[in-house]
């Protein structure tokens, strides 16, 4: 074997190891990313929906207080702001809930699928820009199907892929040592960003809420069905609240 030739089997067997890498890195981060998605949706739909009544009630209060002493400039200030935050609240829930619902459940036969989808078409294989740039369309279809749970797309795209004729190539031995280099150095920097972004997504508040949700749902205890009936109470307390400043407007009506 010509030295070039076991130079060559060396690359390419650290970038066959690299790419395992990096399919293994992608799975993680869109395994976390829709991990995240089902967390979000579930808190919305449990206790999402009861914030956005709580502060509802909240700004209504506010307003009436405000009516009730219209030259109170401070009181004025507090309406507008939790009238904002009632809006915000809103708008947050709007947007969840336009949202397609994430898989019920991301088995080992979708991981498995999506994993061989990453190490097959990730777009750091390309070796020309045009290459690049269709393996990120295809890659994109990947990570949505992934997302819905759909196993069979990410297949159908894997058979399809694998008959395009922009797939098949031939080269020699310096062309190929050239190109692997180039890879390698692909490679190593998207494997270096993934682990970036999923330090990004685990860094974020609604990850941690995750973990501590899911610490106590393992002893035992129901976080969410508590913070549910918490603001339950809140908002049978605020109702009573507006009714009573209400009172309170009739009666000063009288005199």
């Amino acid at each position: 074997m010509l030295p070039e030739e076991q130079e060559l089997n060396r690359l390419e067997s650290e970038q066959a190891t690299l790419e395992d890498q990096v399919a293994n890195a992608e799975l993680t981060l869109e395994t976390l990313k829709v991990e995240i998605a089902q967390f979000q949706h579930q808190y919305f739909q449990t206790v999402g929906k009861l914030y956005v009544e709580l502060d509802r009630l909240i700004a209504r209060i506010a307003r009436a207080e405000a009516g009730l002493d219209p030259d109170n400039a401070e009181a004025q200030a507090q309406a507008e702001a939790a009238e904002q935050q009632s809006q915000k609240s809103a708008e947050e829930i709007g947007m969840a809930e336009k949202q397609p619902p994430p898989p019920p459940e991301i088995t080992p036969e979708l991981k498995q699928a999506f994993r061989q989808a990453a190490k097959l078409m990730h777009p750091d294989r390309a070796s020309t820009d045009a290459e690049r740039s269709r393996r990120t369309a295809i890659m994109a279809q990947v990570n949505v199907a992934y997302e819905k749970g759909d196993r069979t797309a990410i297949e159908k795209l894997i058979i399809e892929f694998g008959q395009d004729p922009e797939a098949i190539t031939g080269e020699d031995i310096a062309a190929r040592l050239v190109k692997t280099i180039r890879r390698i150095a692909q490679l190593r920097r998207r494997v270096n960003e993934a682990h970036q972004e999923i330090a990004t997504q685990k860094a974020g508040e609604l990850y941690e809420l995750i973990i501590t949700v899911t610490e106590t749902k393992a002893m035992g205890g129901d976080p969410l069905g508590d913070l549910a009936r918490q603001i339950m109470q809140q908002i049978s307390e605020r109702k009573i609240e507006l009714e009573m400043i209400r009172q309170r407007r009739n009666a000063n009506a009288i005199f």
